[in-house]
């Protein structure tokens, strides 16, 4: 850990906010009914001259030559890229509601807006196709060293502008309508009902699960993806996997690539200019997934041409955009973007979906005794319209990820100038919306500290709808989410309503890999009810 984060011990999971500063940033949109600005209008020459300039937001100083990258570099640096969520609610207790963090060398400022009524406007104000912050090395992988592969169409991560647009309309439609999520209830059952006998097998005498357990999880969420994105079952869930095989590569290859975007980009890029380890790595990482997709895509096509297909209802996710674009790059680009940033994502949410489950038996309890009921007859197959009505238990996901955002936050880069928490922000800045604070900051949600699966129920109390939003929002929502919602109540409906979850080991923290997570050994005991 850095030096200065030594002093943040103060911090504990999940995020408190107090003594918050709020006048030094002469924010006017603090509060709904005093907004200045409404979310959709345009801003007036007057607005622009009142402002105040970019140049006196607050922020950590930047030093000669090295600017503020310092900050992350190992020994002498003050932030563990680990400790990142920490981090930006460090900003928010020393800087305010809006912080500039420049002089990141080769990269733009990021700027850190804690306001949820502002990250709402510059929602909606943005045009059909907004820009996220950049994963410049991603970008260069896509744009650079595999042109050849991905050349006019290198699908929706990382990608941005009339690229992005025109691959995403390819194969939105098929990914987000509810038939096609619908169709792979029965699929991603069995891959659960699968990884439940395999978590049976693996507890030890006091029914404590491995300390692998987290990989296990991953190994679950490679097989749902690889059902849904490849139309394979990829074996994930085999006793007698090895380290070397395909499945566990390919989780080994996701979690890299993942969680070493940080490094990559936050640190010095020397990767830009002379091809470091860690970047010779990255590019072999992606060769494999590119590999992989389309070895699979390819099978898939083989079976298409020889299946009968009476209605588009016949067909799976991948035989669909396979039959409707021609192209089987498209499908393998798809696939290689849903496996990229599912994986990971999934897993982590999972853990600690499971670890809060564990430690609190009450809101566990409200959980099992709604499954049971919308569930009675646990032989009965589950079907989709029962799934919905599983409030309590989407409740409770919600609630796990207000508290503690597996995505620290969300973002856009501004395409022009704005005007954000009354000071002038120049077109080109990495605006970031963190998640991780803005969700449990009491003037966005009432009483954010207590664990209540309920405020998602009633209408009663403050819950802003953008100081939490796990998917994102917008044009750039989350393009699986459907299918990432579908797998989690999935599992919690099989695995609550026949196990009682607990946790007897030390309690543990959470810490940003890509993802934010529990930190350690997920030792989480399966009871049978």
């Amino acid at each position: 850990m850095g030096r200065s984060l030594r002093t943040f011990a103060a911090y504990t999971q999940p995020f408190t906010v107090k003594n918050a500063r709020h006048a030094t940033t002469g924010c006017p949109f603090s509060k709904r009914q005093r907004s200045q600005i409404a979310p959709t209008a345009e801003l007036s020459e007057e607005i622009f001259s009142n402002a105040k300039p970019y140049s006196e937001v607050p922020g950590p100083k930047p030093i000669p030559i090295l600017g503020n990258t310092w900050r992350m570099v190992p020994i002498i640096g003050q932030f563990d890229i680990s400790e990142f969520a920490k981090v930006t609610q460090h900003f928010l207790d020393r800087y305010g509601r809006i912080v500039r963090l420049g002089g990141l060398i080769g990269r733009p400022d990021l700027l850190f807006v804690y306001d949820a009524d502002e990250i709402e406007r510059i929602y909606r104000r943005e045009g059909p196709t907004p820009f996220r912050p950049s994963m410049p090395c991603l970008v260069k992988y896509k744009s650079e060293v595999r042109k050849d592969f991905f050349g006019e169409l290198p699908g929706v991560v990382g990608v941005h502008g009339e690229q992005w647009r025109r691959f995403r309309s390819k194969v939105q439609r098929p990914i987000l309508q509810p038939q096609t999520v619908k169709k792979y209830v029965a699929p991603i059952e069995l891959v659960t009902e699968d990884f439940i006998k395999y978590m049976e097998n693996a507890r030890d005498v006091n029914g404590d699960l491995p300390h692998e357990f987290d990989n296990d999880i991953h190994r679950w969420s490679l097989e749902c993806i690889g059902r849904v994105a490849l139309d394979t079952r990829l074996g994930c869930l085999s006793s007698d996997l090895t380290s070397n095989s395909e499945p566990q590569r390919i989780i080994d290859a996701a979690k890299f690539a993942l969680r070493n975007v940080a490094v990559l980009e936050l640190k010095a890029p020397y990767w830009r200019y002379v091809p470091t380890p860690l970047w010779t790595k990255y590019v072999n990482n992606m060769n494999f997934f590119v590999e992989l997709c389309s070895k699979y895509i390819n099978e898939a096509l083989e079976r298409l041409k020889t299946k009968k297909v009476t209605s588009e209802n016949d067909l799976s996710l991948l035989e669909r955009v396979l039959r409707s674009e021609g192209d089987p790059k498209i499908a393998t680009v798809m696939a290689l973007d849903l496996i990229l940033v599912g994986i990971d994502t999934i897993s982590m949410a999972v853990c600690s979906i499971l670890y809060q489950a564990a430690t609190r038996l009450k809101q566990q309890e409200k959980m099992a005794e709604e499954i049971r009921r919308v569930f009675p007859d646990p032989s009965k197959p589950i079907n989709y319209a029962d799934l919905d009505k599983l409030h309590y238990t989407k409740a409770f996901v919600r609630e796990v990820f207000r508290m503690y955002s597996t995505v620290i936050g969300n973002g856009r880069t501004l395409q022009e100038d704005d005007v954000i928490c009354g000071y002038h922000i120049p077109k080109g800045v990495q605006v970031v919306f963190p998640t991780i604070v803005t969700g449990n900051m009491s003037q966005f949600v009432s009483d954010p500290e207590e664990f209540k699966p309920e405020r998602w129920l009633e209408s009663d109390g403050r819950l802003h709808p953008f100081a939490s939003l796990p998917y994102g929002f917008g044009a750039r929502i989350c393009l699986g989410r459907r299918f990432a919602d579908l797998e989690i109540q999935i599992l919690l409906a099989k695995l609550i309503r026949r196990y009682r979850l607990e946790y007897h080991h030390e309690p543990l923290e959470y810490a940003v890999t890509f993802m934010y997570a529990p930190d350690g050994p997920l030792r989480l005991r399966m009871i049978e009810r």
